[in-house]
């Protein structure tokens, strides 16, 4: 395991792409969170909404770029043909798989943690004081959000990476997975009848998983900010069971 973890933190380390991709979700996560706050109707008695959530809201655009590194990372030697190498290299194809699994998640958990860090310290600058105070006094709520925030991130790389692993080319693993998160959600709005409109925001991987950055009104969410980042959880793992599955069984 060892050699092909070195492998793959090499591969994305010696070339330009992953770093500008990590880089790009840091900069649209915090600058999206400060546009948000930036326009925010606050009054002297506070700012009538969850401030934490408005701050991460960024995370909306700035999971774009991770989905794109994580089905670049296995797509991207399907279509030079270096999967090949690389599964002579490691003869067992499933700790191939579970090597770029690891390496992706530990990069893109760095890029999640400052993006959110980012967003939290921006949204706390630009509030006026009844908003910067309600960001500041909810520190447990805050803490999860701002937790569960990177390991959404974090899911939705495995999640793109199985996708990738799956139908080993780049242009469909980037749409079937950006289909999931930006159009599911837009169908449940458009859906009439109440009761499948909510099951479909229990069941997207977007929607339920980021039920984990809002702070208050928690009852009225379609679902709990842990179960919600539950499911986006069960997402990612039979992606990655499906990929690992075809992985094994197909021709490079």
């Amino acid at each position: 395991m060892r050699p092909a973890l070195h492998a793959e933190w090499t591969k994305i380390r010696t070339v330009a792409g992953p770093l500008w991709l990590l880089l790009g979700t840091v900069a649209a996560t915090v600058a999206l969170g400060a546009g948000a706050t930036s326009v925010a109707g606050c009054t002297p008695t506070g700012c009538g909404g969850d401030t934490t959530r408005l701050s991460l809201m960024g995370v909306y655009l700035g999971q774009a770029p991770v989905v794109i590194l994580a089905v670049l990372v296995i797509s991207g030697e399907y279509a030079s043909g270096m999967i090949r190498t690389s599964l002579t290299a490691v003869p067992q194809r499933v700790t191939v798989l579970a090597a770029k699994a690891v390496t992706l998640t530990g990069v893109v958990a760095v890029a999640g943690t400052v993006a959110v860090l980012g967003s939290l310290l921006a949204g706390w600058l630009i509030l006026p004081g009844p908003g910067r105070q309600a960001l500041s006094s909810a520190e447990g709520p805050t803490l999860r959000a701002a937790a569960g925030t990177v390991l959404y991130l974090m899911l939705i790389a495995l999640l793109s990476l199985g996708v990738a692993t799956a139908v080993r080319d780049s242009a469909t693993g980037i749409g079937v997975v950006l289909g999931l998160l930006y159009v599911v959600p837009i169908v449940s709005q458009i859906v009439g009848d109440p009761y499948w409109q909510r099951l479909l925001q229990k069941i997207a991987p977007m929607s339920a998983g980021l039920a984990v950055q809002a702070t208050t009104n928690l009852r009225s969410l379609p679902v709990s900010p842990w179960a919600g980042l539950g499911v986006t959880a069960g997402w990612a793992v039979v992606a990655l069971s499906a990929g690992a599955l075809l992985l094994r069984t197909r021709d490079a």
